[in-house]
């Protein structure tokens, strides 16, 4: 017998999103004093910590502004804005496994986006 599962819903949060969602549910957390946080909840909190550079507000902003040029999707959107490339190596990792590549001005016009949250 196999159990299959059905996606319901996908959507998709920049690190920094997951973090002012997951910052509520640990408050909610702290104040059950019952209540154990889980060691993957722990975890998935320690990293956004970690790793979120912009706020939530910018991050939203940053991935409609990627949106706008063409050769960008929106979960390759969300990559970029949750690495924040410096410069086109890196920015050609995010794109390492497309079918594509990108010429020097696309690379440059996205790298020039990112920068203004830098």
């Amino acid at each position: 017998m196999t159990i299959f599962k059905e996606k319901v819903h996908e959507e998709h949060l920049t690190t920094a999103e997951a973090k002012e969602l997951l910052a509520g549910v640990e408050e909610e957390r702290a104040l059950d004093e019952d209540r154990e946080m889980r060691y993957e909840l722990a975890r998935a909190i320690e990293h956004v910590n970690r790793f979120a550079t912009l706020d939530a507000e910018e991050s939203r902003e940053l991935v409609e502004e990627l949106l706008e040029l063409d050769k960008v999707d929106e979960p390759t959107a969300y990559k970029i804005t949750d690495i924040l490339p410096k410069d086109r190596d890196e920015l050609r990792a995010v794109y390492a496994q497309e079918r594509y590549t990108l010429s020097g001005d696309e690379l440059d016009d996205i790298l020039n986006v990112v920068a203004k949250y830098d």
